[in-house]
């Protein structure tokens, strides 16, 4: 009996349903060499265009770890092709991963990579693409390389994810004042940047110790174009994209105060139009007359007028931040060469 009742009971625990452990939210992004470089020379090689491609790999703990890589085809080569944009991307995404699946490559989506230019990314494609990834997979990530940055002030590549509070309120789809006010939402909060580390494997390492010794490259020599002082052109061109972040930022304010212009006209023209019916009322019932009650939700006048959405200001908010961001270290930079070169001179006299 006592054999049965242990056997009854390990049924009863098998047959319950148990709980999925909750998936651990990541906040490293651990990039392999060649992958960095399958990214950079895709985005070099379209240049002036802008690309994409696919990230695979896997997420281990709080780490998430991308072994490979593999391009989307840009629109031009979906033209000349001359098929569906969207099928033909979807068809050639599943033919990729089944064949890096038969070679025993990780096949794992774990986000996306694209191309920019001076980090102006922060758009409404890109957020919905991101979204739509994150969605499906909870830890996925879009890298970002800016190959016009890379080559002003280094490699420029970035992780990015969405918040959760931004994408809770963007799956809703209602970007009013309101709705921004409760849902404590800042500028700052659209795009979670995770640190990127970059890791080699041991026979990697080996070769590239190997090609140093061949191609006579001395690993602690020093980098001269560091101390460049000509900075003119990439702060021009950052100010200039700003200048136009505030141009736009200054149209959806235009729209704001043409909502609160025609919401008081419509609220003055109510007050108007109630005030007339309750003086006809008043005067029908001194007359004796019946009153009939009027629908106001089929009068026209009372129709709600339309809140414009505040999603683009919120990204334009967002661009500008990050422009600043670029700004002021670069700046930073250029004043620490400058102190440098006015020692430097000091003690030359």
């Amino acid at each position: 009996e006592r054999e049965r009742a242990r056997m009854a009971s390990l049924e009863d625990e098998a047959a319950e349903p148990r709980a999925l452990p909750e998936q651990q939210q990541v906040d490293v992004v651990e990039l392999d060499g060649l992958v960095v470089l399958n990214i950079i020379r895709h985005c070099q090689e379209a240049l002036p265009s802008f690309v994409t491609g696919q990230l695979l790999g896997l997420d281990i703990g709080r780490t998430l770890e991308i072994t490979s890589s593999f391009p989307f085809p840009s629109k031009a080569e979906d033209a000349e092709a001359g098929g569906d944009d969207d099928e033909d991307g979807e068809d050639y995404q599943i033919e990729m991963m089944r064949c890096l699946r038969d070679v025993n490559v990780d096949s794992n989506t774990v986000g996306w990579y694209q191309s920019t230019y001076f980090s102006s990314f922060i758009e409404e494609s890109c957020i919905e693409t991101q979204f739509n990834y994150q969605e499906n997979i909870k830890n996925c990530v879009v890298i970002i390389y800016d190959p016009s940055r890379t080559r002003a002030t280094g490699m420029a590549l970035r992780a990015f994810r969405l918040t959760d509070s931004f994408m809770s309120l963007y799956r809703e789809g209602h970007f009013t004042l309101s709705s921004l006010a409760e849902a404590n939402l800042a500028t700052s909060d659209v795009f979670q940047e995770l640190p990127i580390k970059v890791r080699n494997s041991h026979m990697s390492s080996a070769l590239l110790l190997e090609l140093q010794d061949e191609c006579g490259i001395k690993a602690n020599a020093a980098d001269f174009q560091r101390l460049e002082l000509h900075t003119n052109p990439f702060l021009e061109k950052q100010m200039q994209l700003l200048i136009e972040c505030t141009d736009d930022m200054q149209q959806e304010s235009i729209k704001l105060q043409y909502y609160e212009r025609n919401s008081q006209r419509q609220k003055a023209a109510q007050q108007q139009y109630l005030a007339k019916k309750k003086a006809e009322k008043a005067a029908k019932l001194l007359k004796g007359e019946a009153i009939v009650e009027e629908d106001l939700s089929a009068n026209p006048l009372f129709k709600p007028i339309q809140q414009p959405s505040r999603l683009e200001s919120l990204l334009i908010a967002n661009q500008m931040q990050a422009y600043c961001q670029q700004i002021n270290q670069f700046t930073g930079q250029s004043f620490a060469k400058l102190f440098l070169m006015q020692s430097l001179n000091e003690k030359a006299q």
